[in-house]
């Protein structure tokens, strides 16, 4: 007998708990419309569950981190609202930013469970969270295994990891799927994975068994299933502007059909207005940050993996206020575009809603190069499970001409600092934010400089109104 179960998707929400712009590729270029918040998402949902009414929702992490009202009260304004919506189960990044007892104290809170096979005590080698949870839906026992993002503890800020060791999946996947197959007796297999698109793929690859993975982290907007091997992959985009749905037919526990729709969160869906009247009163602290402090002529996003005008606009302001060779920021895929247009002080905590101070350190030119390809390798390894997240870094002061290509160590061709070529002799001045901008085996002499991202950013809108960014081909692909 044919039974048909739904499986609902979000992933990378990070934080936007209402209406906001998106980023659409057009044919001439980048486009903007609003989308998302939690309120239209739980409209969307409740149509989807009187349609589909034996059905899952997952949540792919990269939850309680991402805009100020959420990362200024640590993810707790995000709680009653996540446990109005049904959720079943999520796992995490981004969502260990307050170090890792503040995620248990909020997944605490949480009426479902966070999920990772993959995440250990280093202290007792303990697993922190379940690894997986068997779900009774529609006569069928689903298995559902949960993947952490593997870099929480190899690229990330030192205190999101302490005392905690995160690995790839490779041994954890095969064990854990021979478990639910075997004494579980489950039907159905699901990975709920925020390793990313590629490290996913070549997981399933490697390690059949998984009927379907719910991927993360990579922000891809997968308009119809990825077939890796018999396992099908989906992912729904990013900042809650996009919820996926997955509707399986099962017989003999074996998946016969399906049917995918990424649907777009788009203004016109009516917002719950219980959910959104919550909302509406758990922002009022925040009211503040609906100021105008600026207009710009460009739009700025980071829709680009070399280059982006956003971080353009972000080491610009840097550059104006503190003397330096080189201008680095991370390579960060979150952040709701800002069309042209007003500019608000909500938008520019969008792109760096931690509001870090600006550091200073010095780097030999070798060290310079030795980070750089690192970055290329982090951002392009041929082998996925090598790749660490994210873009390439934001630079300002450089020009590097780099193969993406090229195996590990020999992408970068030529580069120039101030159009002189890299001396890897001299020592080179650079500002940044974030041990992400700069990590710290890189350098000496790190100094704070007293003045915050948020606050250099307004500063030079004030002084460019309205503001026009330039392309600086920083990094050419060659």
């Amino acid at each position: 007998m044919a039974t048909t179960l739904s499986f609902f998707q979000l992933n990378d929400v990070h934080g936007y708990l209402i209406l906001h712009q998106e980023l659409f590729y057009g044919p001439t270029g980048p486009e903007y419309r609003p989308c998302g918040g939690y309120a239209r998402i739980a409209t969307l949902l409740q149509q989807w569950r009187q349609q589909y009414p034996e059905n899952l929702l997952f949540d792919g992490g990269d939850t309680f981190h991402g805009t100020r009202p959420v990362v200024d009260t640590q993810g707790e304004i995000l709680v009653p609202i996540l446990n109005e919506l049904g959720v079943a189960g999520m796992t995490a990044h981004w969502d260990f930013a307050y170090g890792p007892d503040r995620l248990r104290q909020l997944v605490k809170q949480l009426n479902y469970p966070l999920l990772a096979a993959n995440v250990y005590e280093k202290a007792s080698g303990e697993l922190v969270y379940p690894p997986y949870q068997v779900y009774e839906t529609a006569g069928l026992r689903v298995g559902v295994i949960g993947l952490a993002c593997p870099i929480v503890d190899k690229t990330m800020p030192a205190h999101f990891g302490e005392g905690l060791r995160f690995t790839d999946g490779t041994a954890e996947l095969p064990r854990y799927v021979a478990e639910l197959r075997g004494p579980e007796r489950v039907d159905l297999v699901v990975l709920l994975s925020h390793c990313g698109f590629p490290q996913d793929v070549a997981l399933l690859q490697a390690h059949p068994g998984v009927d379907v993975c719910l991927s993360s982290h990579t922000h891809n907007r997968l308009y119809e299933p990825f077939r890796a091997g018999d396992c099908l992959v989906m992912q729904s985009g990013a900042h809650g502007s996009f919820v996926g749905r997955l509707t399986l037919t099962v017989e003999n526990g074996r998946v016969t059909a399906y049917d995918h729709e990424l649907r777009e969160v788009s203004a016109d869906l009516t917002p719950d207005p219980a959910l959104q009247a919550r909302i509406d009163a758990a922002l009022l602290p925040y009211a503040s940050l609906r100021e105008v402090v600026g207009v710009t002529a460009t739009g700025l996003h980071r829709g680009t993996s070399v280059e982006c005008p956003a971080d353009d606009f972000l080491l610009a302001s840097i550059r104006a206020l503190v003397p330096a060779d080189l201008y680095f920021s991370n390579g960060w895929r979150y952040g709701a575009p800002i069309p042209p247009g007003p500019v608000q002080l909500n938008d520019l905590y969008d792109l760096v809603p931690m509001d870090p101070e600006i550091e200073t350190v010095e780097l030999s030119g070798a060290e310079l190069r030795q980070m750089l390809e690192k970055n290329l390798e982090g951002t392009y390894s041929q082998d996925p499970l090598h790749q660490m997240g994210g873009y390439v870094k934001r630079a300002l002061g450089l020009k590097a001409y780099f193969k993406a290509e090229n195996p590990k160590g020999s992408r970068l061709q030529t580069v120039f600092i101030k159009d002189q070529p890299l001396d890897p002799e001299r020592t080179y001045k650079a500002a940044y934010i974030t041990s992400q901008g700069v990590p710290l085996q890189y350098g000496r002499n790190r100094r704070k400089t007293g003045q915050h991202i948020v606050a250099v950013m307004r500063a030079y809108l004030t002084q460019h109104r309205p503001m026009v960014v330039h392309p600086h081909a920083t990094f050419v692909v060659v």
